[in-house]
C-alpha cells in the first residue's frame, strides 16, 4: 500500500524516517488498526486518525501501530470532498487484537451498510475492539452496541441521529473511550482520540511529543471537552442568565418556552432578558429562539428522511405552513426545496 512515496509491504508497520527522534521502549507487539471507509467518509477526520499512528512510528524509528484501508467491496472510497481514497482490500475477519474503526461523513446513514455493520457485530463479538469516527458511530448503534454507553459524533449529525436512534444519547465529548467502544466527533477530534490512545500505550511524555509534531500544544485528557464553543462564549457574555437562557433554548426546541417562563428559569425578568439578547445577539430572544429551532429543522431535513409535518413538530412548529413561512423567511427558500436537493420526502 503506497502512502506518501513510501510503501507499506504486506502488514509490514510503516517507519518512515524523519528528523525528530523520541526514543520509547521496545513495544511488546505493533498495534494494529483497520479503517472501513464509507461513502462520503470525511477526509480530515480519516486523516488525522492515521497521522499520530505514522507519526508515533517516525518519532520512535519502531513499529509501534501498522494499518490498513477497507472498504465494503474493496474499490476506491469518495471523501466528501471527492477525493477518492484506496483500499486495501474488502472487509474480512480481522484479528481480534486489530482496532476496527469506520470512518464516515455525509450522509451518515452510509454507516449503517448492512457490510459494515455485520463486519463492526462480528468483531466486537469476537472480542475485537470498535469504533466510529465523526458519523461512525451510526454503524455501532445499527450494530446495537451503544445501548447504555457513552458515545458522540459529530455536533452536525447529533439531532438527525437523535430522531433516527431515539434511544441513545450521544454526548458532547470531543471523543469517548469505553472498554471495547472508541468513538469521536471527527475533525481534530480524532486526532485527541488517538493521542489518548498513543499515551495510554507509550507515556503522556512521548503523546505530548507526537502532538507537538501535530503542531498541537496541548494533550487532551478523557473526552477533551465539548465539540463546541460554550454558549457564553459564542456570544461573547459572561451572563449567567444569558448562557442559562441559551441553554434552556436548546433543551425545549420541541416544546418552546414562553419568554416569561424562559426569564423566570433564567432567573431574570423578560426585560432584561431583552437587554442582554439585544446586547450580545442583535436580536430579541424570541427571534434569537426560533432561529434555533429553524436551524435544527434545516439540519433534520438534510439529514433524515423525516416528513415536513414531523420536522415542524419536532421543532415546536404547530403546523407545516407556519414552519415553512418561517422557514422561508430565514433561509430564502421552502424547506421543501431543500428536501429536494437532498432526497425525496418520506410520504
Amino acid at each position: 500500500m503506497a502512502h506518501g512515496g513510501l510503501r507499506m509491504a504486506g502488514d509490514d508497520p510503516l517507519v518512515p524516517g524523519g528528523a525528530a527522534f523520541y526514543p520509547v521502549a521496545a513495544a511488546a507487539a505493533t498495534r494494529a488498526y483497520a479503517f472501513v471507509l464509507v461513502p462520503g467518509f470525511t477526509l480530515l477526520a480519516f486523516a488525522s486518525a492515521v497521522e499520530p499512528l505514522r507519526i508515533a512510528n517516525q518519532l520512535s524509528q519502531q513499529p509501534l501501530y501498522r494499518w490498513r484501508i477497507l472498504s465494503e467491496s474493496g474499490a476506491p472510497v469518495a471523501s466528501s470532498s471527492g477525493i477518492a481514497v484506496g483500499a486495501d482490500g474488502p472487509l474480512d475477519a480481522q484479528d481480534r487484537e486489530t482496532r476496527l474503526l469506520v470512518c464516515a461523513g455525509n450522509p451518515a446513514m452510509a454507516a449503517a451498510a448492512p457490510g459494515v455493520v455485520g463486519a463492526v457485530q462480528r468483531h466486537h463479538r469476537f472480542g475485537g475492539t470498535v469504533g466510529g469516527i465523526c458519523t461512525g458511530a451510526v454503524a455501532l448503534a445499527r450494530a446495537g452496541l451503544l445501548a447504555g454507553r457513552p458515545f458522540t459524533l459529530h455536533w452536525e449529525n447529533q439531532p438527525g441521529f437523535a430522531e433516527t436512534f431515539p434511544d441513545l444519547v450521544p454526548t458532547d465529548g470531543r471523543f469517548e473511550m469505553d472498554g471495547r467502544l472508541m468513538t469521536c466527533g471527527g475533525g481534530a477530534a480524532s486526532t485527541d482520540m488517538m493521542l489518548s490512545v498513543i499515551a495510554g500505550d507509550h507515556g503522556a511524555d512521548f503523546a505530548a511529543m507526537v502532538s507537538e509534531m501535530c503542531l498541537r500544544t496541548v494533550v487532551p485528557g478523557g473526552g477533551g471537552g465539548g465539540q463546541r464553543s460554550s454558549v457564553a462564549a459564542l456570544l461573547s457574555s459572561r451572563s449567567p442568565a444569558l448562557t442559562s437562557a441559551v441553554a434552556l433554548m436548546n433543551r425545549h426546541l420541541e416544546d418552546p418556552l414562553p419568554m416569561h417562563a424562559l426569564a423566570r428559569r433564567a432567573g431574570c425578568s423578560r426585560r432584561h432578558l431583552e437587554r442582554l439578547f439585544r446586547g450580545a445577539a442583535g436580536q430579541s430572544p424570541a427571534d434569537f429562539y426560533r432561529n434555533l429551532r429553524l436551524d435544527r429543522a434545516r439540519n433534520l431535513l438534510g439529514t433524515t428522511d423525516l416528513t415536513l409535518l414531523e420536522v415542524a413538530t419536532a421543532c415546536g412548529f404547530g403546523s407545516v405552513s407556519h414552519f415553512s413561512k418561517s422557514f422561508r423567511a430565514r433561509f430564502g427558500a421552502p424547506p421543501a426545496g431543500l428536501r429536494r436537493r437532498t432526497g425525496p420526502p418520506r410520504a
